[in-house]
């Protein structure tokens, strides 16, 4: 056994099984104390909730409330290993919420037999919660999950695994852009994989001003294009109009590569057909589409990011989820639309422009950091993003109209 699993191994298990516990917020000490936490004191918040359920965020935990919801149909890169095997990482997803944002978050996992049953699972439980965060859910069901959800829900419904890997992947891409001295409206890109992650970074990266015409996505059977048969409603999104089939085809003058699919697929001689100045985006876990080393030695002018934390710019779905949520919850807002993933995108960029605090030097064992090829996104431990992020998503949310809260509380 490896060292480092043992420690992984240790760490879940010692001083006490698993990576989250509930703590009291109100004392408990005395009789006086019991008679208003329980009965008969807690009486008189069940009777102002009935009369008005948003009372449930004065008197109740609701709004500062997560759920983290699996059904372990994709584990990490592990696959369909089942909703009890997915519980170490709904705990660690709560373990985030709780480190960078101070919210509170409860894992469940969710066995089922139909799509539309764990649908009724979640929405008939959502009430509880201030928000819901999915998570691990394969593709193409994923899609029909959420977006149901979103329906039936009166509080925000996000699958991390879409939207917050397309928010830092954007955030990231304008950035490289910017310094490789290229436009979005004009660039070439190319997309391997075409799964939950890969159509929303690139439905986002459209949002931001990328041409869908000038995408080309693939999958196992190569370019996803019109004269394709039994294509997912998703994938005919991105089905171009192209004679092009092969990954060399479409790489040939490409301006930027995302991939979320799977390790070694980017072979030395196709990232050597792209565009001067290239950006690539390898973001298989834990082995990239192509090694950095290996690419930097091919195409001295790249910039390159990953999902590792070993190598510069990491694409890393903390820098957003726990802020997203912080700033939907602060302002009670029903959903988290466009705009406030849009917000996020800008505020992660503005952040990335700006000095680096000392402790985020410290804490990334950087000497120094500053904006350019190896340094496009802000380090997970910046303290900035909860405050920036946060903010940035409640005026969205406000500004947008999906906000309950007129302004925030702490204004």
């Amino acid at each position: 056994m490896s060292d480092f699993r043992q420690r992984a191994l240790d760490y879940h298990a010692n001083p006490t099984p698993g990576k989250i516990s509930v703590e009291l917020s109100k004392p408990a000490d005395s009789v006086d104390d019991l008679a208003l936490a329980y009965s008969p004191g807690v009486a008189e918040p069940v009777r102002e909730i009935a009369e008005d359920p948003d009372n449930a965020y004065k008197y109740t935990a609701k709004g500062n409330l997560i759920a983290v919801i699996s059904n372990g149909t994709a584990i990490l890169g592990l696959g369909n290993l089942g909703p009890l095997a997915s519980k170490p990482v709904m705990e660690g997803k709560a373990l985030l919420f709780k480190r960078f944002a101070g919210l509170d978050a409860i894992d469940i996992e969710v066995k089922h037999r139909t799509t539309e049953e764990f649908i009724n699972t979640v929405a008939n439980i959502a009430d509880t919660f201030g928000g819901i965060n999915l998570e691990d859910i394969k593709a193409p069901e994923c899609f029909e999950i959420e977006q149901e959800l979103i329906k039936r829900c009166k509080i925000p419904v996000f699958h991390d695994d879409q939207h917050g890997t397309a928010i830092v992947t954007a955030a990231g891409m304008l950035n490289a852009l910017e310094i490789q001295g290229k436009d979005i409206n004009s660039a070439k890109i190319v997309c391997m994989g075409a799964g939950a992650a890969a159509v929303a970074c690139m439905e986002l990266l459209i949002k931001c001003g990328a041409q869908r015409e000038r995408i080309y996505m693939l999958d196992r059977k190569g370019v996803i294009h019109t004269r394709r048969e039994e294509l997912t409603e998703h994938k005919k999104l991105f089905a171009n109009n192209t004679d092009k089939r092969t990954l060399e085809d479409v790489m040939d003058g490409a301006d930027i590569f995302v991939g979320v699919s799977g390790p070694d697929v980017l072979p030395p001689e196709t990232l050597a057909l792209m565009a001067d100045n290239p950006i690539v985006f390898a973001c298989s876990n834990p082995d990239p589409e192509i090694k950095p080393e290996l690419a930097h030695d091919v195409r001295k002018d790249l910039i390159m990011a990953t999902g590792r934390s070993d190598y510069p710019n990491q694409v890393n779905n903390v820098l957003c989820f726990p802020f997203i949520f912080r700033g939907a919850l602060d302002v009670r807002a029903s959903a988290i639309n466009d705009e406030m993933k849009v917000a996020a995108v800008e505020a992660l960029r503005a952040i990335t422009k700006e000095p680096v605090p000392k402790e985020v030097l410290s804490a990334s064992n950087s000497e120094s950091l500053t904006f350019g090829k190896d340094y496009i996104i802000p380090k997970p431990m910046d303290p900035r993003l909860c405050e920036r992020i946060a903010k940035a998503v409640s005026k969205a949310a406000i500004e947008s109209g999906v906000a309950r809260l007129p302004e925030l509380e702490s204004e």
